[in-house]
């Protein structure tokens, strides 16, 4: 476990284990207008073929909370999102991430930061160099524009995923 100090209190990053699968769960159905519906079984799926998959924690007056998760792919996976379909037709080589959630109680305190440099230093450790991801332009998701353009990832393409209902911004980091 890694323990930071960004702003007041530690934040701990693990990787997750299936007793974090209920606190996923929830954590996505808050955001799931930013990410995608997930019930447990395509969770459990998903993180089988996650080549990354970590929580991070904080303490509060219960004790450790599990207030972020973060679940990224390689390359080569049999993975049926159209956006990750759509960077393994034009990258050799990459780790897509599929969905980040952080608690919005816990938004402004360096978590989200605290996991990609976490995910970039374990890219750089496998020779990955590209990052990719993407987020909602329609619905708008402002928040998640602004973090990942002062994390230096940069618009790659567009496209209408969820039957056309979402438009997203397919984006790309090069370590």
């Amino acid at each position: 476990m890694t323990s930071l100090d960004p702003n007041n209190g530690k934040i701990g990053l693990r990787t997750a284990t299936g007793a974090d699968l209920v606190r996923i769960l929830e954590l996505n159905d808050a955001e799931v207008q930013n990410t995608s519906p997930l019930d447990r079984p395509q969770l459990e799926q998903l993180l089988d073929m996650a080549s990354y998959s970590r929580v991070a924690t904080v303490e509060d007056t219960a004790g450790e909370k599990v207030a972020a998760f973060i679940i990224a792919l390689r390359e080569g996976r049999p993975y049926t999102s159209d956006n990750y379909r759509w960077f393994a037709a034009r990258y050799p080589r990459f780790l897509y991430i599929d969905r980040i959630v952080v608690d919005a109680d816990c938004a402004g305190r360096g978590i989200g930061r605290a996991l990609y440099r976490d995910l970039f230093r374990c890219a750089r450790d496998q020779g990955v160099h590209i990052v990719a991801c993407e987020y909602n332009l329609e619905p708008p998701n402002p928040a998640s524009a602004a973090f990942h353009n002062r994390l230096g990832f940069r618009e790659q393409g567009r496209q209408r995923v969820a039957g056309g209902a979402k438009l997203v911004s397919l984006q790309v980091t090069e370590l």
